[in-house]
């Protein structure tokens, strides 16, 4: 951060607010409008502080190594124009007019992934003379439309809890803090929220069909240029949640029970075609190599955690193999999810992601003393949008967790799963308590239930 971000970024967030109250009427009724802006709000804050605590406490980092890119090809946009649009535009390759910014650049060849969230920072630098807070500010924006827009569906499915469904989406700490500044990670669960929403309009709703499939698919293809994987966890329970609901629709029990089946086998199928033909020749995500790459970078951030004596964890060895991925998921759900456990905890960033993974824990053990374990999962089963939640927070939980190694790391990847598996949790319990056996009501309502 430098001197001007302390006089630019008031005007640009007054700015943002002013685009906020004038959509606020538009896209929030009479329950979600006292939510609208203080989840945005923390958004901000978590984009400001994000920066403070990477400048402060970590001395650099991720945020700063996309600034600094930025920063580069900013510059050439301030030298010439045409430089500027080269480097904007430019996928690795070597070019004699742009060589005196490229050779300071570590991204620029070898990470696509990275070098996108470049482009788009780029981008947003132009409106805003490359002020990084303001920057930030932005990304939180528009990882804020996606989290709203994953709300309002989640409300859509099961407006009765819209306070609970909220907490989920907006005012978990790590996802508000992970998820808004200057990273990959805000732009991906922004991304999700809006492939989310438009899986909801176009195929169960159908409703709003355009603007579902053109916001869905350019949050798609956001996803796929960042982390794919993303996608890949998701996309197979999505399909799934689709030809659920709309099996469900048929009224006739005999034609419901027997093109549910079919149903399913088509979205298997489907899903399986997305997995194998979205990532193929992909060096890190193609299904063949999966099982190697997971290795490669589980071990690299286990050593790394080690030689700076981080929070470093580990599963077993991994034998590089999809089979050798698949023993070692149900330990990596349990970190994913709830650990690290209160006495792991070596930093305040640790201690965070501990307190929630806790009150993960102790909910769902909650819900399941309450309802009972067989209970619970045949709910899930048998209700499209809980399987959608469970499956793919199980899924994605188990794919970071393997990969990770490193709590710190972890923290930051799990982020897309928290709204899915909290949201779901939230509808389980409210589901689990209006389907209460009559026995156990109280004597007072049976008596009167009985005289009506």
């Amino acid at each position: 951060m430098e001197i001007k971000d302390i006089f630019i970024t008031p005007f640009y967030l007054g700015l943002l607010y002013l685009i906020a109250f004038a959509v606020r009427p538009r896209v929030t009724n009479a329950y979600t409008r006292k939510y609208f802006i203080p989840a945005l709000s923390l958004k901000f804050v978590g984009a400001i502080a994000l920066g403070l605590i990477y400048q402060f406490y970590y001395s650099g980092g991720d945020t700063y190594n996309y600034f600094h890119h930025i920063k580069l090809v900013y510059t050439a946009f301030t030298d010439s124009p045409h430089l500027g649009l080269k480097l904007l535009t430019a996928h690795g390759e070597t070019d004699p007019e742009t060589i005196s910014y490229t050779m300071k650049m570590f991204w620029y060849s070898h990470a696509e992934t990275e070098y996108f969230i470049v482009r788009i920072g780029t981008v947003l630098a132009l409106l805003c003379f490359c002020t990084y807070t303001v920057i930030a500010l932005f990304f939180a924006a528009i990882s804020f439309s996606g989290m709203w827009v994953m709300y309002i569906t989640f409300i859509k499915i099961r407006p009765q809890i819209y306070h609970q469904l909220a907490i989920a989406c907006f005012f978990i700490p790590s996802v508000f803090f992970w998820g808004s500044g200057l990273m990959k990670d805000s732009l991906c669960i922004g991304a999700l929220g809006w492939v989310f929403y438009g899986f909801y309009q176009a195929s169960i709703q159908k409703r709003r069909l355009l603007y579902s499939l053109v916001m869905g698919g350019i949050a798609g293809f956001m996803l796929y240029s960042t982390k794919v994987y993303i996608l890949l966890s998701f996309l197979p329970p999505a399909l799934l949640w689709v030809f659920n609901e709309n099996s469900n629709r048929i009224k006739s029990t005999l034609i419901r029970m027997l093109a549910k089946p079919v149903l399913i086998g088509v979205g298997a199928v489907a899903a399986l075609f997305v997995m194998t033909n979205l990532t193929k020749g992909d060096e890190k995500y193609d299904v063949d190599k999966i099982g190697e790459r997971s290795k490669i970078t589980a071990d690299y951030l286990y050593q790394t955690s080690l030689k700076q004596e981080g929070s470093a964890y580990s599963l077993g060895e991994q034998d590089g193999t999809i089979g050798g991925m698949a023993k070692l998921a149900p330990q990596a759900i349990i970190v994913a999810l709830y650990r690290p456990f209160l006495w792991e905890v070596r930093n305040p960033v640790m201690l965070l992601s501990s307190l929630e993974g806790l009150f993960f824990l102790l909910f769902t053990l909650r819900i399941m003393y309450r309802s009972g374990v067989g209970r619970t999962l045949a709910l899930i089963a048998r209700t499209p949008v809980l399987t959608l939640c469970f499956v793919f927070a199980l899924v994605f939980a188990a794919s970071v967790g393997i990969i990770s190694y490193n709590f710190g790391t972890l923290v930051r990847y799990k982020i897309p799963l928290i709204p899915f598996y909290l949201a779901g949790l939230y509808i389980l319990q409210s589901m689990s308590t209006e389907r209460a056996p009559a026995a156990r009501r109280p004597a007072t309502a049976r008596r009167r239930l009985a005289t009506t």
